[in-house]
């Protein structure tokens, strides 16, 4: 199971920082991502890394103000934002892959999601 946490409301230019944490699984076995949802819209790909690490992936709209980080003792996924613009608003998910290949990241498929935090930036 994936817990997320440390949604809320800010103003833009603010920052958040989100958590993820496994209950009974290894997050070194897994990739690992989190995606969006704003309101009335697909969900999106925000970041992800592989299992066997390497460079982490973000998609162009929070390239350079998001950092996605993971700490494996921990079994916790985190996602710094910064510089929050009101178009970063939506239910946040993270997501865990066990067989994922560089190439299917941003899509998928995911064997296991969290809730969501609900990330809403006003202006």
């Amino acid at each position: 199971q994936l817990q997320a946490s440390g949604g809320g409301l800010v103003q833009a230019g603010g920052s958040l920082r989100l958590s993820c944490v496994s209950s009974g699984r290894a997050f070194r076995d897994y990739s690992l991502a989190w995606f969006r949802q704003a309101p009335g819209k697909e969900r999106e790909f925000v970041a992800a890394v592989r299992r066997s690490g390497g460079a982490t992936i973000y998609a162009d709209s929070v390239m350079g103000r998001f950092t996605m980080s993971r700490d494996n003792a921990k079994n916790t996924l985190y996602l710094q934002m910064s510089n929050l613009k009101p178009e970063d608003t939506g239910v946040y998910y993270c997501a865990a892959g066990a067989r994922l290949i560089l190439s299917s990241l941003r899509t998928g498929p995911y064997d296991y999601w969290g809730q969501g935090t609900l990330v809403t930036v006003s202006s």
